[in-house]
């Protein structure tokens, strides 16, 4: 039987969860408008959308759940959750998808002639 404080527990980690992908969402706005709507000479770049948007989201949930389990003392899953983060954060960049500047911005190709 699940206690009080163990119900509490899951009830404050699932509000934790999302609102690190409403964090995710929201940092990932400013980035997703401008690879959806303001691209060079009006292009759109849909894997703004389709891959940044499902990035940043799952990254705020693995790193508001790591920031959970350091406050409950549990550091294993906190590193797991750490390790995620970074994965998905590798997996971001290698597919252009969180480009500080904006989509499709951070290729070398775009900053020459």
């Amino acid at each position: 039987m699940e206690t009080r404080q163990e119900a509490a527990a899951g009830t404050i980690g699932c509000l934790a969860a999302v609102l690190g992908a409403l964090a995710g969402i929201a940092a990932w706005l400013p980035y997703g408008r401008k690879g959806l709507f303001g691209g060079f000479e009006g292009e759109t770049n849909p894997a703004v959308l389709w891959l940044g948007l499902p990035v940043m989201a799952l990254g705020g949930i693995a790193t508001a759940l790591a920031v959970f389990a350091v406050v409950r003392g549990r550091w294993l899953g906190a590193l797991g959750l750490v390790a995620v983060a970074a994965g998905l954060a590798a997996f971001g960049y290698a597919f252009d998808v969180l480009a500080p500047s904006g989509a499709g911005g951070s290729a070398p190709s775009a900053w020459w002639p």
